[in-house]
């Protein structure tokens, strides 16, 4: 009877802690979304999990990570969060940071063995976003990591065509500048100029019809 007893204490306690853990895990998620970082810090002490995920996967880091907050990823990257655990759409903290346009949180990730070349659930990866968007100096920066300036993704689209398909005409120059090429075709034959042209990106067409 005595060790029935205290076996049933221990799985209440073990309850309890597993409990305890889960409302630390929430309260640290919550102040993540609210960008309190002194607050984040805290309960990481108190023992949150770093890598703790919401119901859509969001972990601490990939929720700084879209929303902007440098400092915050900085401290989370610094004390040891996974920086390639992606979201249930298979976002990874890097594939965000490029979509915001954050260079200096990208250079931490990479800095810190992202995966450059990671794919999302639909195929894309975070030099697509950033071409998509015009956000020059990250793709640049993942050129720099070692992503092949004419690799296809899904549809065979290319980082230039991302460009040109948004207009984005900076993006599409450096992009040139790194050896892009220009006659690649995706899975419809169409080359980027072609893109920009359906899409009505002038500037992007203007610069692919030179030279």
């Amino acid at each position: 009877m005595k060790a029935l007893v205290l076996s049933m204490m221990l799985v209440c306690a073990a309850a309890q802690a597993d409990s305890d853990t889960y409302t630390l895990n929430e309260r640290l998620l919550s102040a993540t979304r609210a960008g309190d970082q002194a607050d984040v810090t805290r309960l990481i002490d108190e023992g949150a999990a770093i890598d703790a995920r919401n119901r859509i996967g969001d972990t601490p880091l990939i929720s700084a990570c879209k929303k902007g907050l440098t400092p915050m990823a900085r401290m989370l990257i610094e004390r040891g969060a996974n920086v390639n655990r992606a979201d249930v759409q298979g976002i990874t903290p890097l594939m965000a940071a490029a979509f915001d346009g954050n260079d200096e949180i990208a250079a931490l990730l990479i800095a810190h063995h992202a995966d450059a070349a990671a794919a999302d659930r639909i195929g894309k990866t975070a030099i697509e976003y950033a071409a998509g968007r015009g956000h020059t100096a990250i793709v640049q920066r993942l050129l720099d990591a070692g992503v092949d300036v004419n690799a296809a993704y899904r549809n065979h689209l290319t980082a230039l065509m991302w460009a040109a398909g948004y207009d984005q005409e900076a993006t599409a120059s450096m992009l040139l500048a790194r050896g892009a090429r220009r006659d690649l075709r995706d899975d419809r034959g169409m080359t980027a100029k072609d893109i920009a042209e359906q899409t009505g990106s002038t500037h992007v067409a203007a610069l692919l019809s030179k030279g």
